[in-house]
């Protein structure tokens, strides 16, 4: 590749954030469009660079050029070097470029969703392997009289059977999930994830691919100043403006918008819960500005967890997907995850996650916002290096832990006296042991800060193991007997679609030992988050949680963590004390 068009990608990397700049941008896209890549390296950054800017354009010359070099990219990687397109593009950050194809092993309901939608560029690829001792455990069920050599004989040539049987559909995608759909529903999925199938799909020139993905939205934005940063953003100043129109979307455009979210997902190897199992008919959707628009995705109810409402979000910019969301609300506390693709963490970031929360607030009434200490960096080294934790804790977020928050004094002391100091690895990783909290202005303050819905969980089970000898079917048939006693209801009218949501509900209502003796309007009211938990949408479910302030007051009493111990007298420390002093 010439000197210039190296000089001139390096440069076009850094105009991406030179603000005005529109004119050199766009001379730049123009001139490099004419440029064949004959390397992976350098074609994949110029992929995001122009990616970059198609959602961060400076004027419509820029985003005119960038769409026609995205359109030409399944061209451009076809022209590659197969030594170079070997491995090249398998890496997360930069997998999903159109002309490349997607190997991993996805679950049974994603596979069944991907061969659906897919049908011609979907398949397996034996070569990448699978387990042996699962093909053992499932194959005999569709594959006649294997079991004679599989129970029997070591080596067992599997896929020589597997072709025997499908002829040349053996790397059928949808032939083989057709085999395990036939299957007992109770275990299909199991055997299959078990498995460890290895799906390919080839991306070619599909609008699935993240090079051509667009979601039809808002005006385009032109971004000819400089872009924003998180000094521009207070969170305090943004809960202070009025609340975003938050509009629910038609079945036709939720199911789009569902089917677009896992593309968009899975073309970059990953796979979420609430993707996977998203409901059309809950989709909302809300246009904050700047060319942004933003979803809410929630769970079908036969997949709904017992206790939290999980949604999933999904972040769009001038029509290009740039992040997801992931949220389990409980009452008025989201516990929340917020992840910008690689491609665009330098667009915009801190005033996009505002617009999240704001998001949020107003579509499911949550006002308190809670950071798993993962995305801070806890086992999560991606994060400790680029500072996660102070990314959240400069738009306000504050420690819930007491030992963090006095570490967190003396940092912010080095820093305000030394400017340039920066917080050493060792240092972050003990500052995200617990999590951050954010509560809009106005709201409670504190209540949320030892409460973990695992609490919850573990004190059904030392109730199971004291009082039902350690059977989880023998405690779920007594508290679904007692709070449908105390509730008045019957669960067999109750519970068409989720009687198992029931019993585990139940479960964490019979810790309360005072139910029967509430009033008849709170039992009522009990009833019917119960209802709405296992119907509908789970909205109703957590606008009907956040009125009921006794219950409210119960659950986060049994879900809080008890005061931690004073720490030891200086000089004394004791055995075995989590981060105890400096090594």
């Amino acid at each position: 590749m010439p000197n210039d068009a190296d000089a001139r990608l390096e440069r076009l990397e850094a105009v991406r954030h030179v603000r005005p700049g529109a004119r050199e941008a766009e001379r730049l896209l123009r001139a490099l469009s004419r440029r064949r890549f004959a390397d992976a390296e350098r074609l994949i950054r110029f992929h995001e660079a122009v990616l970059f800017l198609r959602a961060f354009p400076h004027a419509r010359g820029v985003l005119s050029a960038a769409d026609g070099i995205l359109r030409s990219f399944e061209k451009r990687v076809s022209q590659l070097p197969e030594e170079e397109r070997n491995g090249a593009f398998d890496a997360p950050e930069v997998a999903g470029i159109a002309g490349t194809t997607i190997g991993t092993d996805f679950s049974f309901e994603l596979a069944c969703w991907l061969a659906r939608r897919h049908p011609r560029r979907t398949g397996v690829d034996w070569e990448a392997g699978a387990s042996a001792d699962r093909m053992r455990a499932s194959w005999p069920a569709f594959l006649p009289l294997l079991e004679e050599e599989a129970l029997a004989d070591a080596n067992v040539p599997y896929l020589e059977w597997l072709r025997a049987a499908a002829g040349a559909r053996w790397k059928d995608l949808r032939w083989l999930l057709t085999r395990y759909e036939r299957m007992a529903s109770s275990d299909r999925a199991e055997r299959w994830d078990s498995l460890g199938v290895p799906v390919s799909w080839d991306l070619g020139g599909s609008r699935a691919s993240r090079t051509k993905m667009r979601r039809p939205g808002p005006r385009v934005f032109f971004h000819d100043a400089p872009l924003l940063s998180r000094r521009d953003v207070s969170l305090d100043a943004v809960f202070a403006e009025p609340p975003l129109a938050v509009r629910r979307l038609g079945s036709r455009a939720g199911e789009s918008l569902c089917d677009a979210v896992r593309e968009a997902t899975a073309s970059r190897y990953r796979e979420f819960y609430t993707f996977t199992h998203a409901d059309p008919s809950t989709v909302l959707a809300a246009r904050p500005g700047r060319g942004v628009e933003l979803f809410l995705l929630g769970v079908r109810p036969e997949r709904r967890l017992p206790l939290r409402a999980a949604y999933g979000g999904f972040v769009v910019k001038n029509a290009v997907p740039i992040g997801y969301i992931e949220g389990l609300a409980f009452f008025e506390r989201l516990e929340i995850g917020f992840n910008m693709y690689y491609t665009f963490r330098e667009g915009e970031s801190a005033w996009i996650y505002a617009q999240v929360l704001r998001f949020h607030r107003d579509a499911l009434g949550v006002t308190s916002f809670s950071i798993d200490p993962y995305q801070l960096g806890q086992e999560n080294e991606e994060a400790i290096e680029s500072g996660a934790f102070w990314f959240y804790r400069k738009l306000g977020f504050r420690p819930t832990d007491r030992d963090v928050a006095r570490l967190l004094q003396g940092e912010e002391r080095r820093i305000a006296g030394h400017p340039g100091y920066r917080s050493p690895a060792s240092t972050l990783r003990r500052l995200v042991r617990h999590n951050l909290i954010y509560e809009i202005p106005g709201s409670p303050r504190g209540e949320w800060d030892r409460f973990h819905i695992r609490n919850l969980g573990l004190a059904v089970n030392r109730r199971m193991a004291r009082a039902f000898g350690g059977s989880a079917e023998s405690a779920r048939r007594a508290a679904e007997i007692r709070v449908a006693r105390a509730l008045g209801i019957r669960p067999a009218a109750e519970t068409v679609s989720r009687s198992d949501l029931f019993r585990d509900f139940a479960l964490a209502l019979d810790l309360l030992s005072d139910l029967p003796s509430w009033s008849r309007a709170e039992r009522e009211e009990v009833a019917a988050i119960l209802r709405a938990k296992m119907r509908g949408d789970e909205r109703a479910y957590l606008r009907l949680m956040q009125r009921h302030a006794r219950l409210r007051r119960a659950l986060i009493g049994l879900g809080s963590a008890p005061s931690p111990r004073p720490s030891p007298p200086a000089g004394r420390r004791s055995q075995g004390r989590a981060g105890g002093g400096d090594s």
